[in-house]
């Protein structure tokens, strides 16, 4: 094992403003900077939600918010809240600040502005290296996962697994059980229809013909969903013929990372909760409408389906499909469900993984 090449700073920042599972498949490069820097404190600067999950991570300290940044997507940017933001990192005295946002045609430069004694991160492939000693080209092919861990390997931060990390305490578990009594005892299943882009969900006709035949199974069911989705989340349950619990808004990370935990199964898109459920060991049935499902998908193939079609119009990255919805309407209701009663049926001969 080689020593890491970067002087033991005392001071980390780590720039990964995304959403949550981006955040979630970075956690095994953040475990492998803590490994090679335990006594080092790590500052995630990330979105303005992510304090939720800062406290739910072994290999993060603290963070810095974002207000947002010009040219990128995720969040508007405050324009006039970014030199507060850039002097409070500066006081923070970093002594490294690493970039793992993305490839860095944008993000560089906001890294450089941190005040940091010294930057690493990735640089887009096929333009000049920042530092040859820092920087490394964006990986272009393969998982997530391992583009992150490529650039803590580089760096001299030997990788200490691939596994996802999301922590469940006893307080979320608690308030959970309050909120939801009933279902926290039957161990339901979780349908989550929601996605930031309407252009990766499944038809909301599809999630509610699923979770109609699983409600029908026996299989308690529980519709979840942000303040934002209440519509989506009721345009099923009006679908439905049988009984589902509508968890809409009634869900901070903690409560759903412990209801998903608590779960059989989930069904969803390839959006966050299909992270948490890796995280936890959940297993999964994903419907990746759009995105890259080679690049997203969970390492564990046999307790987290993804279910996709390849159209020539994939990875998309338009908000609303200009087509048909091929790569949705490509995949089935009766795929899904053979799918999620296989998994059922195979849950007992998997450990807990979490």
């Amino acid at each position: 094992m080689s020593a890491p090449s970067i002087d033991a700073p005392r001071r980390i920042a780590v720039l990964r403003a995304l959403q949550l599972g981006d955040l979630l498949v970075a956690t095994p490069a953040l475990r492998a900077i803590r490994a090679a820097f335990p006594h080092a404190t790590i500052t995630l600067i990330g979105l303005p939600w992510t304090g939720a999950l800062v406290s739910r991570l072994r290999c993060v300290d603290d963070w810095l918010e974002l207000p947002g940044y010009p040219g990128l997507p995720e969040h508007p940017p405050d324009v006039d809240a970014l030199p507060a933001f850039f002097a409070r990192a500066r006081d923070r005295s970093f002594d490294l600040a690493l970039q793992m946002h993305g490839s860095g045609p944008i993000v560089n430069d906001l890294v450089a502005r941190l005040g940091a004694t010294r930057c690493a991160g990735f640089h887009p492939r096929g333009t000049p290296c920042p530092d040859a000693t820092s920087f490394t080209p964006w990986p272009e092919q393969g998982r997530e996962i391992d583009r992150l861990l490529a650039l803590t390997t580089f760096l001299g931060m030997p990788a200490r697994g691939r596994r996802l990390e999301l922590e469940v305490d006893d307080s979320d578990r608690q308030r959970l059980r309050r909120t939801l009594p009933a279902a926290f005892e039957a161990r339901p299943i979780v349908v989550h229809p929601g996605a930031r882009l309407p252009s990766r969900r499944w038809p909301v006709e599809r999630f509610a013909e699923v979770a109609d035949a699983l409600a029908d199974a026996g299989h308690p069911v529980v519709i979840t969903g942000s303040a934002q989705e209440r519509g989506l989340v009721s345009s099923i349950r009006e679908r439905m013929s049988g009984s589902a619990i509508d968890m809409a808004g009634r869900t901070d990370l903690g409560t759903l990372a412990a209801l998903i935990d608590r779960a059989a199964m989930i069904v969803a898109n390839d959006t966050g909760v299909s992270h948490v459920a890796a995280a936890r060991g959940t297993p999964s049935v994903i419907v990746s409408s759009g995105g890259d499902a080679a690049r997203w998908a969970p390492l564990d193939t046999t307790r987290h389906r993804v279910l996709h079609r390849d159209v020539a119009c994939r990875p998309c990255g338009h908000v609303v499909c200009p087509t048909g919805h091929e790569c949705a309407l490509g995949v089935p209701v009766t795929e899904v469900l053979d799918t999620a009663f296989d998994l059922l049926r195979k849950r007992h001969e998997w450990p807990d993984a979490a």
